[in-house]
């Protein structure tokens, strides 16, 4: 492997390999194949209390294949995954997977994408920066982000860790239907997790960055720091007494928010008639002051393909436009159970962000000006069945638009539907965690359970 490609294999040996899988997945009288052929490297490296923890080193590499015998509305669908890339252990994956669908029964939505559905050569979206990084310069970043923290405050005690990671990969796809298309990607991400002790009472918190390209990823030290003062914000937090009142969720959970709708708005839930927002497309979700656009071609971002896990071609589209909900989220055998057509969404959502009319975090409290800040979310009790909404939180509480005392040990609850349609503010402290970019969320009314 040199320097230049950072792989073990070349784009065009990857290809070569899915040409082998169709070529006999054609020999097994299969109707139509498709393929993804991958393979991934990248180091971990975790500190705790100044000293490694632990090192990994990971070398990855995969072939998964689904062959399909049968034209829809007739068709018999079986998969199959190999790590070997020999020509013999290839041709071993296509029987077992043929084997597997030669005994399983007729589906009339299964099949590959619709032709006119597929990218055609894709765009470059600047995804791939390789990091260049030796194990003891991830020791030493992460050692400057842990030692900041405890150099804050004596009150600053303990460590779960700070972690540092450089992963890069590259694929390609490849099916039936001549499409044969690949990119390399890389993922690298700075995390931080300490505790903070005050007479025996002790409370967490922690910060991450992510980034493709490694010099846009947060100051180790300026990360360690931030960890700090949320962990020592945090002392002292007790219970509040059950109230209804208004909710502010801090950008990194209001992200839940959304992943929520998402998961509700997701072809499977919806196939299944297992969402409440069955039925909802055209409908007012949400504050008609409140949009979605999901953005599947920004550089660099975390969230961008040309196309998804299928090769269907990903476009930028409004989610929700002035509350209402524009779109599902549809992989193509989802939209054939629908009867519509697929979003490009096979393998989840790319870039959504959520549009802004507030001030920042101060601003939005100053408007909240009495109510409940969440800055963690515990357990998970959302029910996308009916909407119902209750999971543990943590966070400060506010009078006079400032925080008065930090919180813990309370239930926040409510129905997503009043939740969303509740939303009175969205604010312009805009973080971006994985796929959402979105600020922090207010919502004007919750139940809010303690003592």
């Amino acid at each position: 492997m040199s320097k230049a490609n950072r792989f073990t294999y070349t784009p065009s040996q990857l290809k070569e390999f899915a040409q082998l899988v169709l070529d006999a997945a054609k020999r097994a009288g299969a109707s139509a194949c498709e393929c993804e052929v991958s393979e991934g490297r990248g180091l971990s490296v975790t500190v705790r209390k100044d000293e490694p923890e632990t090192i990994e080193h990971n070398l990855d590499k995969g072939i998964g294949i689904t062959v399909y015998f049968g034209d829809r509305p007739h068709a018999r669908r079986g998969h199959a995954s190999t790590s070997d890339f020999s020509t013999a252990a290839l041709t071993s994956a296509v029987e077992a997977a043929a084997a597997i669908a030669r005994k399983t029964a007729v589906d009339d939505c299964a099949g590959p994408p619709e032709p006119g559905e597929l990218a055609g050569a894709p765009q470059n979206l600047d995804l791939y920066h390789p990091w260049n990084l030796g194990t003891e310069e991830a020791i030493r970043i992460a050692r400057r982000a842990e030692r900041a923290a405890f150099a804050l405050s004596p009150k600053i005690r303990n460590s779960e860790g700070a972690s540092v990671s450089a992963q890069q990969g590259q694929f390609v796809f490849a099916n039936s239907l001549e499409f044969m298309h690949g990119f390399p990607t890389s993922r690298h991400s700075l995390s931080l997790s300490v505790i903070a002790e005050n007479r025996g009472l002790m409370q967490r918190d922690d910060w991450y960055s992510s980034a493709r390209v490694p010099g846009k990823l947060a100051d180790p030290e300026a990360l360690g720091r931030y960890a700090g003062r949320r962990a020592l914000a945090r002392l002292g937090s007790r219970k509040i007494a059950t109230c209804q009142a208004p909710v502010l969720f801090e950008a990194p959970v209001a992200t839940g928010l959304i992943s929520s709708f998402v998961s509700a708005a997701s072809g499977g839930s919806l196939y299944r008639k297992s969402s409440f927002l069955l039925d909802a497309l055209g409908k007012q979700i949400f504050p008609k002051d409140f949009t979605i656009e999901e953005r599947p071609h920004e550089p660099r971002a975390l969230a961008s393909t040309p196309f998804d896990e299928e090769g269907v071609a990903t476009r930028a589209r409004a989610v929700v436009q002035k509350g209402v909900l524009k779109g599902y989220f549809l992989a193509s055998y989802s939209a054939r159970k629908l009867g519509l057509r697929s979003t490009g969404s096979a393998g989840g959502s790319h870039n959504l962000v959520v549009s802004s009319n507030g001030p920042d975090l101060a601003g939005m409290l100053k408007h909240m000006r009495r109510g409940f800040l969440v800055t963690e979310m515990l357990g998970h009790g959302t029910n996308l069945l009916t909407g119902d909404y209750s999971r543990g939180a943590a966070g400060y509480w506010v009078e006079n638009g400032e925080i008065a005392f930090p919180v813990e040990e309370v239930t926040v609850a409510g129905n997503l539907k009043d939740i969303y349609r509740g939303i009175a503010m969205t604010g312009s402290d805009t973080l971006v965690r994985g796929a959402y970019s979105c600020g922090s969320i207010l919502v004007d009314n919750m139940t809010i359970a303690g003592n």
